[in-house]
């Protein structure tokens, strides 16, 4: 987070994925309807990808902050590995 290479909160990740920043969108399984909509459209809009994973106490706990349903990877390498991991593929290292 303190290389700058994640994005969190609804509003941050909104503008890193319309300014092209934005390799991988996390949302977490309880965040509202709307919500995962709404982002699921702009991913795909945008061809990013995006998984629902966690729960926003998971999410927020993983970055250091409070009530963060909605993360995304900036870089392209930790994006790649982070979604391996999360969709059943091996683990870093």
């Amino acid at each position: 987070m303190k290389a700058g290479k994640i994005a969190f909160g609804t509003e941050s990740v909104i503008e890193s994925i319309e300014k092209g920043k934005a390799v991988f969108v996390l949302i977490s399984e309880d965040a509202s309807s709307k919500s995962k909509e709404n982002m699921k459209f702009l991913c795909e809009k945008n061809n990013v990808k995006i998984v629902e994973y966690g729960t926003i106490e998971n999410i927020s706990k993983s970055i250091g902050k409070q009530n963060k349903s909605v993360i995304c990877i900036k870089d392209k390498n930790l994006g790649e590995e982070i979604y391996k991991i999360i969709c059943g593929g091996e683990a870093i290292g």
